[in-house]
This record gives C-alpha cells, sequence and structure tokens, in this order.
C-alpha cells in the first residue's frame, strides 16, 4: 500500500465520518493495517486532525488502540491532535491520564505546549478539579508556565483571573498581547476596574517601545520567553522621559503604582469605577465639534501627546481592541460615563476610534442617556465620512422603538444596508412600539418591509401581530358582526402563516389571541382557545394559567355574561389555581350586574380569607357595586374607609362616583367629590373635567359651568401655586394667541402630554366665551363656596330617590 493509498484512505474515513457514518469508518480504519510495510504517524495525521477539530474523542481513542497494536512512533503532531480531541470533547480525565503517560515514556518532546492544548480544550462543562489536576501535574513535571499557560486559565471565574494575574506577574513582565487577553477576560467577567487600569499599563508598554516588529510587519517580543522571576516588576513600569500621557492617565499609572507585587494583581475587587469627577470637556467638544480626531493632539498642557506617535499600527491594533472591549462591556453592565471618559483618552493619547469603537460607544449611551443623545454621535460620525454598522443602526432603532419614536425607528432600519435575519428583533421592536402607540397601520407597513426583504418572521414576531390585528374596533368602539368576521378572518390568515413557518403557539400567543377575542366581545371563542390552551400548552404553569383566566374572567364581566363568568370562577377555585387581588376584584365588579352587596362581600370575605388585602381598584370596584343601587352614602362611607385603611384614593375612583352622581343630577355630590379631590392634592383628569361640566349645563347653570371648567383645567396643569404661575408664563400666550392655527399649535406642541394639551384647550374656549384667565385657582367664587361648603368633612345634601325593587337585596 502507498504512501497516496494511505492518504487516499485517510480521507474516506474522514468522508465517512462527516457523514455520520461511523462502521464504514471503523471499518476502513481497519484497513489501514492491511500493508506490507510499518506504518506510521503520518498514515493518521489526517483522521487525527479531524478529531480533534470535530471533537471526535471516541473515534481518536479507536485510532490510538490501532496505532498500539501496529507500535506505530508517536510524533509531536499526534500527541497535540489527540490531547485536543479528547479535552474539547469532554473526556478531560482520559486527556489528563494520557499526558500522564506522555511524559512517563517520552523523555524527547516539549511538553509545556500540549499540556496548554488540554487547557484551551477545557470548555465551561469542565469540571475545576480536572483543570487544578492538570495545572499539579504541570508542577510535579517541573514543566513551569508560558504566557499561553496563562491565557488559556483566563476563561476560568473572576477569582481565578485576578491569581493567575498575580502568579504571571510575579513570573513575566507581561507582554502587550497578554495583558490584551487579560483585559479581554476581565470585561468578559464584568471587573472593569480591573481591566481599566491593566489597559493604562499597556498605553506605557507601547510607549517605551519595548516590544517591535519583524520585517513583515507582525508583532514581536524582544526578549526570549522563559518563566523567570521578572527584573522590573509591573508595577514598576513608569513613564520614560520623553513619554508624556494625559494628566487623567497618569494620575491613575501613579496611583496603581502605589501598590506592592502582591497587592497590586489582586486589581481590587470593586466591578464598578466611578468616574464622577472626572471632566469630560474633551468629549463634549469631539461630540459637537466633529473634528478628525487626528487633528486633536494637542494637550490642556500644549504638548503633543507622544506616547502613541511612534508606535507601530500592529501595537495599536491590540490597543485599540483593549479599549474596544472595555467600552462593549460598558454596554453590558450599563455604564456610559466610563464609555464617554474611554472615548476621551482615546482621543488624548492619539488612537483613532474603528467602527467597532463607536459601535459599543453609541450603545452605551443610548441606553445611559437616550436616543436623542446616541444621534449626536452619529452625526459627529458621519461628519468624518464613517459610516455605523448594520448592527448599529438596528440598535438605534430598537432603542427609538423603545422611546416610541417609531419614525425615527422606521428611519433607522431604512439605512440598514444589508438586512440579515439577526434584525428582525428590530422589526419586532418597531411592531411592539406600534402596538403600544396603537398604529395598526404603521405595523401593515413594517410587515411589507420584512416582506420585501425575505425577513422570515419568528414566535415573538406572531405574538406581537395577535395584539395588533386580533380586534378591529376596540378601544373605539364595541364590536359587531362586521368586525368580528374581519377578526376571525385575520386571526386565521395569523395561524396558517404560522403554520407555514412551522411555528407552534407559544403562552404569549395565546394571551394575546384570548386577550383579543375578549376585547371584540367575541367570548364563545375566546373560551374555546382558552380550551385548546389548556390542551396544547402541557408545559403551562399553574400561574400562566392563573393568568388566562383571569383575561378571559374580565372579558366576561365586560360582556355582562354573568353565568359563564361566575362559572369561569368556580372553575378557578376547583382547579386550585392561585388567585390574586384582580381575580377578585373582577368578581366584585360582576356582583355590580347582579347587583347584590351581599355577594360582593361574600368575595370580599373570601379574598380576605386567602391572604389578599383590599387595594384602591378593590375599593372602587365596591363603589360601583353600591352605586347600582344608588347609595350614594354607601359610596360615600367607602371613600372614608379607604382613606382610614391607609389607602391612597385615586382619581379613578372620583371619578366613579362622580359619574355616578352626574347621570342621576346628584349636583351637591358632584361638588363634594370635586372638593375631595383638591384637598387630596390629585390633579384632574378629563373626565373629572367633563363630567362636572355637564352636571352644571344639566342643570343650566352656565356661568357656573364655565368657572368651574376653567379651575378645573387649570388644576389639571398642577396644583402647585409657584408652579402654577411659571407654566402660566409660558402657556398663556399660546392660550389667547389668534392665529388661526393655535389649536392645532397646542396639540402639537403637547402631543406628549395628552391631559396638559386638553387642559390648554378648555382654558383657550374659556377666554373665548369672555372669562379673564387666572392662574390662581383659589380666587375663584366657585372653588371658595366648595371650600366654605364642605369645610370639616361635612356630607353634601343627597336626593332621595324610588330604588328599584329588584335592586333591593
Amino acid at each position: 500500500m502507498t504512501s497516496l493509498a494511505t492518504r487516499s484512505i485517510q480521507a474516506d474515513i474522514v468522508g465517512a465520518l462527516r457523514r455520520g457514518d461511523r462502521q464504514q469508518a471503523s471499518l476502513l480504519l481497519s484497513n489501514l493495517q492491511q500493508t506490507n510495510r510499518a506504518l506510521t504517524s503520518e498514515d493518521f495525521s489526517h483522521i487525527l486532525e479531524y478529531c480533534a477539530t470535530a471533537p471526535d474523542p471516541l473515534f481518536v481513542t479507536e485510532a490510538l488502540e490501532l496505532m498500539e497494536e501496529n507500535a506505530v512512533h508517536m510524533s509531536q503532531r499526534v500527541y497535540r491532535s489527540v490531547t485536543r480531541a479528547l479535552s474539547k470533547g469532554g473526556y478531560s480525565k482520559e486527556a489528563i491520564h494520557w499526558l500522564t503517560l506522555l511524559v512517563e515514556k517520552e523523555s524527547s518532546h516539549n511538553y509545556l505546549p500540549i499540556f496548554n492544548i488540554f487547557l484551551s480544550g477545557c470548555g465551561s462543562t469542565t469540571k475545576q478539579s480536572d483543570i487544578e489536576g492538570c495545572l499539579e501535574k504541570m508542577e510535579t513535571y517541573f514543566l513551569g508556565k508560558s504566557e499561553i499557560t496563562y491565557c488559556e486559565l483566563l476563561k476560568r471565574n473572576l477569582s481565578a483571573v485576578h491569581d493567575i494575574w498575580k502568579d504571571c506577574t510575579r513570573n513575566y513582565n507581561p507582554s502587550i498581547i497578554l495583558q490584551r487577553k487579560f483585559v479581554r477576560a476581565l470585561t468578559t467577567l464584568g471587573d472593569l476596574r480591573s481591566a481599566y487600569r491593566i489597559m493604562q499599563h499597556m498605553v506605557v508598554l507601547a510607549g517605551q517601545n519595548t516590544d517591535h516588529l519583524r520585517g513583515k510587519g507582525r508583532y514581536q517580543r524582544s526578549r526570549l520567553d522563559i518563566p523567570v522571576p521578572a527584573l522590573t516588576e509591573l508595577e514598576d513600569l513608569k513613564i520614560l522621559l520623553g513619554c508624556d500621557l494625559p494628566s487623567s492617565f497618569q494620575g491613575k499609572v501613579e496611583e496603581s503604582e502605589k501598590c506592592s507585587t502582591d497587592t497590586q494583581p489582586e486589581l481590587s475587587q470593586e466591578e464598578n469605577i466611578s468616574f464622577e469627577n472626572l471632566q469630560l470637556k474633551g468629549y463634549a467638544e469631539f461630540i459637537s465639534t466633529g473634528d478628525n480626531l487626528s487633528d486633536k493632539s494637542v494637550l490642556d498642557n500644549g504638548r503633543m501627546a507622544r506616547p502613541l506617535r511612534l508606535v507601530p499600527a500592529t501595537v495599536k491594533k491590540f490597543l485599540l481592541w483593549s479599549f474596544n472591549d472595555i467600552v462593549h462591556a460598558c454596554v453590558q453592565l450599563n455604564n456610559c460615563q466610563i464609555a464617554e471618559q474611554l472615548l476621551l483618552e482615546m482621543q488624548r493619547i492619539g488612537l483613532q476610534p474603528s467602527k467597532f469603537t463607536y459601535d459599543g460607544f453609541i450603545k452605551a449611551v443610548m441606553v445611559g442617556k437616550g436616543v436623542a443623545y446616541a444621534i449626536k454621535v452619529i452625526v459627529a460620525m458621519e461628519r468624518r465620512g464613517i459610516e455605523p454598522y448594520n448592527d448599529t443602526l438596528a440598535a438605534l432603532s430598537v432603542g427609538s422603538s423603545r422611546s416610541l419614536q417609531l419614525n425615527l425607528a422606521e428611519d433607522f432600519l431604512a439605512r440598514i444596508s444589508k438586512p440579515q435575519p439577526k434584525y428582525i428583533h428590530a422589526f419586532n421592536a418597531l411592531l411592539a412600539g406600534c402596538d403600544m402607540m396603537n398604529e395598526p397601520e404603521r405595523a401593515v407597513r413594517v410587515l411589507a418591509e420584512m416582506r420585501h426583504l425575505n425577513l422570515k418572521p419568528n414566535l415573538r414576531t406572531y405574538e406581537l401581530l395577535f395584539s395588533l390585528f386580533g380586534n378591529v374596533n376596540v378601544p373605539y368602539e364595541e364590536g359587531n358582526v362586521l368586525s368580528h368576521a374581519d377578526v376571525s378572518k385575520r386571526i386565521s390568515i395569523i395561524e396558517t402563516d404560522m403554520l407555514n413557518n412551522e411555528i407552534q403557539h407559544s403562552f404569549v400567543c395565546m394571551k394575546n389571541l384570548i386577550r383579543a377575542f375578549g376585547a371584540e366581545g367575541m367570548t364563545e371563542e375566546m373560551l374555546k382557545y382558552l380550551n385548546v390552551a389548556e390542551n396544547v400548552l402541557w408545559n403551562m404553569d399553574p400561574y400562566q394559567k392563573s393568568d388566562l383566566y383571569c383575561i378571559a374572567l374580565h372579558a366576561l364581566v365586560k360582556a355582562k355574561d354573568t353565568h359563564k363568568a361566575i362559572k369561569t370562577f368556580m372553575t378557578i377555585r376547583s382547579y386550585g389555581l392561585p388567585a390574586n387581588v384582580a381575580i377578585y376584584n373582577i368578581m366584585i365588579e360582576c356582583c355590580k350586574l347582579l347587583p347584590c352587596v351581599k355577594s360582593a362581600s361574600a368575595v370580599l370575605s373570601l379574598m380576605l380569607r386567602d391572604g389578599f388585602y383590599p387595594t384602591i381598584l378593590t375599593f372602587t370596584s365596591l363603589v360601583k357595586v353600591v352605586l347600582a343601587r344608588e347609595d350614594f352614602e354607601g359610596a360615600l362611607d367607602l371613600l372614608d374607609a379607604c382613606i382610614i385603611e391607609g389607602i391612597q384614593p385615586d382619581i379613578e375612583i372620583f371619578n366613579t362616583v362622580l359619574l355616578e352622581a352626574f347621570e342621576k343630577g346628584q349636583i351637591h355630590v358632584v361638588e363634594y367629590i370635586v372638593e375631595c379631590i383638591h384637598r387630596a392634592k390629585i390633579r384632574p383628569d378629563q373626565s373629572t373635567v367633563w363630567y362636572t361640566f355637564c352636571a352644571y349645563v344639566d342643570q343650566e347653570l352656565y356661568n357656573t359651568a364655565i368657572e368651574a371648567l376653567q379651575v378645573l383645567s387649570v388644576r389639571m396643569i398642577s396644583e402647585e401655586a409657584d408652579v402654577l404661575k411659571e407654566k402660566g408664563v409660558i402657556v398663556e400666550d399660546l392660550i389667547l394667541s389668534e392665529e388661526p392655527d393655535a389649536e392645532l399649535k397646542i396639540m402639537k406642541t403637547f402631543e406628549a402630554t395628552e391631559h396638559l394639551a386638553t387642559a390648554l384647550l378648555n382654558l383657550r374656549w374659556c377666554a373665548t366665551m369672555g372669562s379673564t384667565i387666572s392662574w390662581s385657582p383659589e380666587d375663584s367664587l366657585w372653588a371658595r363656596r366648595l371650600a366654605s361648603s364642605y369645610d370639616g368633612n361635612r356630607r353634601p345634601h343627597i336626593f332621595t330617590s324610588i330604588v328599584p325593587k329588584q335592586f333591593v337585596v
């Protein structure tokens, strides 16, 4: 069998292993020994290399057995491949045993690189004891450690990295390459402080020019890699004469020099740095002016930043990579201040940021300071002719979507040059924003763009689609026959598309579907999907199941289907599902439909026995029950009880009484509730103003209605007199403006604060009706009358009416 034939068999064996045909591979392996000449390690080299790469520890063991049977001499290449296959394949104990045999049998090999290969192949599943066992054997056989050894050990936990640094600096003056690996490990493990300090030493070392380049431009150490105690301790690395560093760097390096060799390697256990006292003037200039960094070489003291002026490009790359590591770690640790300081230091030492640097920096400041701040950085980049990464644009789009700036989010998505499947999360974020802002038309546009770019939807996409298009009329009007048919058609189309993409329903999908059907008033379909969810989502936990039942219960009460609501509540109890305050509040509100105060009291008693304390929503539901019987005294008693229990009332509970009083013509109750709202320092909302205004209009008290409208609108802006005077000066010109588009300008200016826009439009209408706008509502005769009439919490006069017999308990 010729050497060419042997290589052919090796290729066939590797091909069989790649196909998963292990039986054929084993048969071909046995054919290797059918030769008249002795086998050599070269006859197994390609097989062992594949097993090391795959990894395939089982087949490498089989090959080793055949090699031992034929007394094949093991070369250095064989030892490396076998060690890598066993360690990467999870057979760490077998790998250590193999290394032990290697040291005992062979005496002509350099064993340290092979032990390093074992450490390199150890993954996250390798036991710490196996790694410690390997290190003990290295000590036993006096193998020492090289820089590669330390690099491989950096994959351990943070305390281990600190110990390795301590050991490494005892034996070496670490090179820039090794320090760069320490920076990478520390940032991965979240220790920014230690990574930052090592990076400072890297800058010092680069400025000393102790390392240089080979002829081909590759990095090369200026000394031999011999593990002996370092001649110069790391903390004694000082800034050489004629090699200036920025003052911020110098201070930090001098501070670090105060530590001894034994204390410095620990690098402090703090994982966060506080740069609150650092001046970022240069950074502010950098963002605002957008000048080229290469022109920013003059420091505050007028001298050139010389540390990196004569440093080779390859060394600068190592520094830039370390800066990038820390900047991107700032994103994970939500620390934009450190990222800002790093960019400023890069500017000062003349290190040009890369696109990857900007990518991390933009993501960091976007989390810490918002999208608007990140956009300034993008503008500065574009002034320099630097185009951002697609990943950066996708991150900006996600940030804009989360802050509900949907136009910006859409623009950033459109700028992505090569959309890939990984950017589906940015499209999903925009769809989520459309859902929150109730903009289904924009969502349709986004879906059309996804289809145009051939972006395949994922499960999250469908979850959002059910929420976006699961109802038609809500919240503007109740569902009808046409809207029900439209909803069924939409959901059917979405589910068909899910089936085509082989995506199954998740809990969130079912939750959104059940909520959509319930909101549209399609209770039969809702209960059908509730049953489907119980049967299909077999891994659904009791709390998730309770959540679905709560949504269905709320929809049934809203649809006034008390029979099914009670049945659903009994099902929750019989299944032993965990209840919550929301479920009991819904059932108390259900008692309003009966109406039955005793039933509400029974539910409240059950709620207390289950260990749930009433909330403001509980009292609001109880108020609705008693008001269903026109029991205003009972409603006011519940308001007093709420305050006695230490529960802060909200505007919703007051509006509940206010609405009923307005509808029943109880003008004194309306005034009493308005005064209660004012004394509780709660700002009225649009509903409060509307109910009060209509109550007076129904009684034909038009002047009082306008005065009440003005006072309550001013209180909508603020309850504080100082705030009102300050804001009044700002907005009075808008209110009294005679421009034809004044109303439109108010709505656009205060688009994000609807209550403020409403208040200003109300005041403008009052001014149009001839009222003088006053920013001191307490001076109003109407407000003073209410304050004096109900001083001392005197109850209002309530007109009695005949309670229908069917309402009597």
